[in-house]
């Protein structure tokens, strides 16, 4: 199944914020019962408009019938960027050495129930991938989301993990994972 994709940038971000706020809302705290302070939609707005703020994002919401059945979006890793400085296991120099070039966080992926096990999410992600210049993605995963399927599913398109980070003091131990933003 396919759904129309449509891509935003912060500049369209007004146009879908309600949209993607309330499939946040309606697929973590409804579906997966995420409710503790950090998933909570003010919290989620706050990240959003953080992460639009900065060079390089952007979004893709898939529709059918005019209706969101999901989204994701992501921002360029800036020379300055602190995403490496949370792993709990520091990675090489080298690995972390970001360009404002080189990589980019796909900070979000959320499918609505009824559109989930379609292939949609997959869809999404490289309908957003394929607008991307950076050489490769990169992406926090809860390792205990859909007890492990989550991340499972992140490995089959490709990732690989790299170690753990815990980005905020409220938040889980994630998995931060790896791959070519084309694979080869």
């Amino acid at each position: 199944m396919t759904v129309e994709v449509r891509h935003y940038t912060s500049a369209t971000l007004s146009e879908v914020r309600e949209h993607i706020l309330d499939v946040h809302v309606e697929v973590r705290h409804h579906d997966f019962g995420l409710t503790g302070p950090f998933y909570h939609r003010d919290r989620f707005d706050e990240r959003l408009t953080s992460y639009a703020a900065r060079p390089g994002w952007t979004a893709v919401l898939g529709w059918e019938n005019d209706e969101p059945v999901g989204f994701c979006f992501g921002v360029t890793l800036g020379a300055d960027s602190r995403w490496w400085s949370s792993m709990t296991e520091p990675l090489q120099v080298a690995f972390t050495h970001e360009t404002g070039e080189r990589t980019v966080a796909l900070n979000e992926i959320v499918v609505r129930k009824p559109w989930r096990g379609r292939g949609i999410a997959w869809q999404l992600h490289e309908a957003w991938l394929a607008q991307r210049p950076e050489e490769r993605v990169t992406l926090l995963v809860n390792p205990k989301a859909g007890e492990g399927r989550v991340q499972a599913r992140y490995e089959a398109w490709g990732y690989r993990k790299v170690g753990d980070q815990q980005p905020f003091p409220d938040s889980p131990v994630f998995a931060a994972m790896v791959r070519p933003v084309k694979p080869a």
